[in-house]
């Protein structure tokens, strides 16, 4: 049995504080909002070797969230629940026991697995806290009283989570590290869909109201591919990002938060697009910050079913076929995402499986090509024969010029360049630089970043300090009206 534990309790206890503080990390968003957490999230705690889990509230009720939602997320709690060895059971220290936790009591009674009660908010003195016996008439035992928030009771209950658990195995079998993936887009655009299909289960909320998920989920799994290859990767599904100007709520502010972070600790980013909608500025926002974070990207343009089901009505007359469509949508595609040169673009559906093997192919490609040495003769060639080519403008009286240049770094590829003049590499001219070498190297998607080191230039009142020098030092060519043949910059 793995070594799972799993916060459960009715909205609003403090679960995903709680969840935060024994990840000690900001991982799941805490709002005074009930039922902001829906689907399952969870975390590696390294003290006791085990993954935390936290889920949303129990009996969820008279709160704008859909039915429909509601629904699904207490479905993931008893996923949770099958899945875990341990269950903290949390209620509310000064609220007492009411009716629902009476409900969820009779629910893990059944289940057969050690539960631990946890009394939360227990930090305003042992005097607020509610009727003692009422804690013990849930048949779990002495509670743990703690705060979540201002960590009151916390290595108690740590120490007891261990001891529950027993010791860790003294040996663990190697495996493959998992390469982590990363699913952004816009809200509805199928990204928890996807995360279903690799998974192969219902395992992340999936539902046409925008903005169901809310938290950064990661999840791991091996993939096994046609020959028979096992896979494994650590999947983070995101909630959709809206413009920063038009967040409603806190909850979608926070939520975006989690969703950037995600791109910083992926390998790879998925950026996934709607088929029928097309690339539209949100997604071209979207794609500037995976480009800001230096990551490689693969665009998946989602819902490819509904393209072939409008081939199929013949409601795309301005089309030849299907491929004429595909060629013409990744025309466009790049027209809005040029500053994504050569990014592999695939046209998946999740509701069918298409092309879900390819993207996580592609995926792995792109890691790989990460780690490669470019060859520094080559590597100048490549931007001499460009700058040939395609000559750098003139920015004020001088053009940009490179003398030299090597890789550093990889993940992202790191290119020093020695120059004249940093400032005179206009942003039109880096790019031109980028999709240059993407093209020579065949590194289709993996991110470059220039190291610029431009010639020093002397501050003007050192430069006239050496020339009166120098005409001190040489009157005959001073009376002459010459100059020392020294140039200065």
């Amino acid at each position: 049995m793995s070594r799972t534990v799993a916060i459960v309790g009715r909205p609003n206890v403090g679960k995903s504080r709680l969840f935060n503080r024994l990840a000690r990390r900001r991982i799941s968003i805490v709002h005074d909002q009930p039922g902001v957490t829906r689907d399952v999230i969870s975390a590696d705690v390294e003290e006791g070797g085990y993954t935390l889990l936290d889920t949303g509230g129990i009996g969820l009720t008279g709160s704008d969230t859909p039915k429909r939602i509601i629904a699904a997320s207490e479905e993931q709690v008893g996923f949770a629940v099958a899945a875990a060895q341990v269950i903290l059971f949390l209620v509310d220290a000064r609220a007492g026991v009411t009716a629902l936790d009476e409900r969820i009591a009779g629910i893990l009674r059944k289940c057969g697995k050690p539960v631990m009660l946890v009394a939360n908010k227990a930090d305003q003195g042992m005097e607020k806290i509610a009727d003692f016996g009422e804690f013990y008439r849930l048949g779990f035992g002495e509670p743990f009283f703690v705060s979540a928030e201002h960590g009151v009771g916390e290595e108690p209950l740590r120490t007891a989570v261990v001891n529950k658990l027993g010791q860790l195995p003294e040996e663990v079998a190697e495996v493959s590290p998992a390469l982590k993936i990363c699913f952004v887009g816009r809200p509805n655009v199928g990204k928890s869909s996807l995360g279903n299909r690799l998974l192969k289960s219902d395992r992340l909320i999936v539902c046409d109201v925008p903005g169901t998920t809310r938290d950064a989920v990661e999840l791991d799994f091996v993939y096994t591919s046609r020959e028979g290859k096992q896979w494994p990767f650590r999947l983070i599904d995101t909630a959709g990002m809206r413009p920063e100007a038009k967040l409603a709520s806190s909850v979608e502010y926070f939520s975006r938060l989690r969703s950037l972070d995600a791109i910083k600790r992926a390998d790879v980013v998925f950026l996934v697009l709607d088929a029928v909608e097309g690339v539209g500025q949100q997604d071209k926002a979207i794609a500037g910050e995976i480009v800001k974070e230096a990551k490689p990207i693969v665009i998946v343009v989602n819902k490819w079913d509904l393209v072939h089901a409008a081939f199929r009505r013949q409601a795309l007359p301005d089309y030849k076929d299907e491929r004429d469509f595909r060629e013409k949508f990744e025309t466009a595609l790049f027209q809005r995402l040029f500053f994504t040169p050569g990014a592999p673009v695939m046209f998946a559906s999740a509701l069918t499986g298409h092309e879900v093997e390819r993207m996580l192919k592609a995926a792995r490609g792109l890691a790989a090509h990460l780690d490669r040495k470019l060859p520094t003769a080559r590597l100048n060639q490549a931007l001499i024969r460009l700058a040939d080519r395609t000559p750098p403008p003139a920015v004020g009286s001088q053009r940009f010029r490179i003398y030299y240049a090597t890789q550093t770094g990889n993940r992202p590829f790191r290119i020093k360049i020695f120059c004249n003049r940093a400032e005179k590499l206009t942003e039109s001219y880096r790019r031109y630089l980028e999709a240059g070498l993407v093209k020579e190297f065949d590194l289709a998607g993996c991110p470059i970043h220039f190291d610029l080191v431009g010639k020093k230039t002397r501050p003007i009142e050192e430069r006239l300090a050496r020339r009166s020098e120098r005409r001190h030092a040489n009157p005959a060519a001073e009376q002459a009206g010459g100059h020392s043949g020294i140039i200065d910059d």
